[in-house]
């Protein structure tokens, strides 16, 4: 038996009972982006579910699939968002009691919607994983089913219907379907059903690059747990890929992208542009790696489905997202120029630039022959007039260096540029990421402790799960490997920043 047979009758099973909760949510002309790429591109509007999220449907399958005993003793599940939202919504619509772990570090919004649903909300752990370690235990202890959010074959069924839906509503046929990855059940479910169909419509996962667990599972051909990952896609912030939707997508799925962060808050303005809807940034996934796709292959005259998979973001990261937004569309450039320190440079410079809309501008005395500038200039024409730009500028003499793609200089520095230290002595440079709830700056000062000085200090709350901090401690250099002991001791992802460019030319 092929598994198109295995899933046929599951998936036509879940097509009979979604419905019951979920809605058909429209697949809408995109004309804007359209007209951008020379395609036809086509949204799948997920953000009009009830839960303003895809994951309603593959919750609901599999829980009206269970037995009354089962469904007396209740329903189960670990979500941070969407999933915790589908399964409460869920459990409620069939009278059932729902029980949802959510890590401690979930924002209160998520945790509000899914008390407005009648769940019944655990917070345990500092972490997806330390949620569902806890949620599997109070399943068996108290025989409740637990829902899976991706690995389950009716789960993968009810994510499913999201294709039936694109081939019924597309006005022709689509040439390729993008669509967005954590753990794999949405591709998986459409997949099953896409290929079944018309196996020559190509199917195109797309990851966030500093989470890409299905990428690598099919690049090594088996599932591998990631080390670490990033967090800012955080409905698509998975480890490793289940093992049902893996089995499917080595099979079916044509081709794996990914994006990174400014790649994602372009597509987003992009959404918001087209439908005047916002996606969180999981939702814009599919459309920042069509993008990719479109410019890599130069294709033209298209029929393109992305799937906006939701819209469950927190307000206050919205400003984050614009900030960035403007990069990953190559309409802003980051720049740090040096210019001699005499009377006219600075206007010299500017006159450099040309009549440009600047963003942002940042100057500080450096010393008797030389300043710093930290720039944001707006661009009309992409990362070609940026590099025509800094060729301009070199060639009048400045030496200027492209921080557009500087982690580092985008989170933090362009936020405190003001001067350099010239008394920190052994000063070493770190980002640290850390679980961001209340007391949570406060817990990670204590436990840096007072052993090094701290001789620099920036801390940004983001509007995400994770807190993040650029320090400067005193650490001499008969000190260091107690100083590494200390890092690996904290049990927090952080990066050396000593070495780099932002840091020389503006902080150190």
């Amino acid at each position: 038996m092929s598994m198109f047979d295995e899933y046929k009758e599951l998936i036509e099973q879940a097509t009979q009972r979604v419905y019951d909760v979920a809605v058909r949510t429209s697949l809408d002309h995109a004309p804007v982006m359209s007209e951008r790429t020379g395609n036809r591109v086509w949204l799948k509007r997920e953000d009009q579910q009830p839960v303003f999220s895809y994951k309603l449907r593959g919750a609901y399958n599999m829980i009206v699939s269970l037995d009354v005993a089962r469904r007396e003793q209740g329903v189960i599940a670990a979500s941070a968002g969407n999933h915790a939202q589908g399964v409460a919504l869920a459990a409620r619509r069939l009278g059932i009691k729902a029980t949802i772990v959510m890590p401690k570090t979930t924002p209160e919004i998520k945790i509000a919607a899914v008390r407005r649903l009648g769940g019944d909300i655990h917070l345990h752990g500092n972490a997806y994983d330390d949620a569902k370690e806890y949620a599997e235990e109070l399943a068996a202890g108290e025989g409740m089913t637990y829902i899976p959010p991706y690995d389950h074959p009716l789960v993968i069924a009810g994510q499913a219907t999201v294709g039936v839906e694109c081939l019924q509503q597309h006005p022709s046929r689509p040439d390729i379907l993008f669509i967005p990855v954590g753990g794999g059940g949405l591709i998986a479910g459409i997949a099953a059903h896409v290929k079944a169909v018309n196996p020559d419509i190509r199917i195109i996962g797309v990851e966030p690059d500093e989470a890409p667990c299905m990428t690598r599972a099919l690049e090594a051909g088996e599932r591998v747990l990631l080390e670490k990952i990033g967090i800012f896609a955080d409905g698509a912030a998975v480890r490793q890929a289940g093992e049902e939707p893996f089995r499917l997508a080595r099979e079916l799925v044509d081709e794996m992208l990914l994006v990174d962060v400014d790649e994602i808050c372009a597509a987003v303005k992009d959404i918001f542009e087209d439908t005047r809807a916002i996606p969180e940034p999981a939702g814009a996934l599919a459309l920042a790696g069509m993008k990719q796709y479109i410019a890599r292959e130069q294709i033209r005259d298209r029929e393109l489905i992305a799937i906006f998979s939701g819209a469950n973001v927190n307000f206050d990261r919205l400003r984050h997202i614009a900030e960035l937004a403007a990069l990953g569309e190559s309409r802003e450039a980051i720049i740090a120029a040096t210019i001699p320190e005499r009377p006219g440079s600075f206007h010299e410079f500017c006159q450099a630039l040309g009549p440009r809309l600047i963003t942002e501008f940042n100057y500080r005395y450096s010393d008797h022959s030389e300043a710093h500038v930290f720039a944001g200039i707006q661009l009309r024409h992409g990362k070609d007039e940026k590099d025509k730009l800094i060729e301009h500028l070199r060639d009048k003499g400045f030496a200027v260096e492209d921080l557009s793609k500087n982690e580092m200089a985008k989170m933090h520095v362009r936020y405190m540029v003001g001067g350099h230290a010239p008394q920190a002595d052994n000063e070493v440079l770190y980002r640290f990421e850390f679980p961001e709830r209340s007391g949570a700056l406060l817990q990670f000062l204590t436990r840096t402790g007072n052993r090094w000085n701290i001789s620099l200090f920036h801390y940004r709350n983001h509007g995400a799960a994770y807190g993040r901090v650029l320090m400067g401690l005193q650490v001499p250099p008969a000190e260091r490997a107690a100083f590494q002991a200390f890092l690996d001791e904290l049990g927090m992802l952080y990066w050396e920043e000593t070495g780099n460019l932002a840091y020389k030319l503006f902080l150190a």
